[in-house]
């Protein structure tokens, strides 16, 4: 495999010359070889492209960010939503700190995209730069957590989609279970005899009053109605 070098703080770093993201990501990717496939949600990522474009448009408004940058910024936000660099984004959800790394894998992966679209080569920081220029004026500390929140906005109706299909699945048992009867508990001590079959109502009555709470969120958010790509639906 083929590779450019870059750096950080802590030295060189061997980074495969096809790819968009810089040292920080490839760190965090040999660092963190877990066995488990448990790659960031890509609803995480995509909302951390809003908010490095609307950071650009903001850092442009208060003169500190070039116009040139703020599109070309911009520009790479909108392919990520578009999903056409979903291949760019390795790291897993095991990370040191509060998301850190993921933070940078975007930084990295939206530089070294807008240096190739201003004809310069990856890694040449110079021109545009992962943390003074596509992070700048941000802390992960802030738009980790905002990303998440635009994330969980997009994905609240899948959630109610999910919990009526498991409704139904507990439902189901709850009529299947019916005529089996089975000691009730209460403060560890038996109680007064109960169906099985009640046992799974009780579950799926709960879960209706979730899904109830939910669906209200949702509907008190016009993010929930703007999703940056196609939900899953359960079969």
């Amino acid at each position: 495999m083929d590779y450019r070098i870059e750096k950080d703080t802590l030295g060189e770093v061997q980074v495969p010359a096809d790819k968009l993201w810089g040292a920080q990501t490839e760190r965090s990717r040999n660092n963190f070889k877990i066995g488990t496939p448990a790659s960031m949600p890509k609803e995480i990522i995509y909302g951390f492209a809003y908010l490095k474009k609307g950071a650009a448009y903001a850092n442009h408004e208060l003169g500190v960010l070039s116009k040139e940058k703020r599109d070309y910024i911009a520009q790479v936000c909108d392919e990520i939503l578009e999903g056409k660099l979903d291949n760019q984004f390795p790291l897993v959800i095991w990370q040191t700190g509060s998301g850190t790394q993921s933070n940078m894998n975007v930084n990295e992966v939206i530089a070294n995209r807008a240096l190739e679209l201003i004809g310069r080569g990856r890694g040449d920081y110079a021109a545009l730069h992962p943390i003074e220029h596509v992070n700048m004026s941000q802390s992960t500390n802030d738009v980790y957590p905002t990303s998440l929140r635009l994330a969980t906005a997009w994905m609240l109706d899948q959630l109610v989609d999910e919990v009526d299909y498991l409704q139904k699945a507990l439902k189901a048992k709850s009529v299947e279970f019916a005529d089996i009867l089975k000691m009730g508990r209460t403060q560890l001590q038996d109680a007064v005899p109960m169906t099985l079959g009640q046992e799974f109502g009780g579950y799926r009555h709960q879960l209706e009053l979730g899904a109830q709470r939910v669906a209200a969120a949702a509907a008190a958010t016009l993010l929930s109605r703007q999703k940056p790509m196609p939900r899953s639906r359960v079969a």
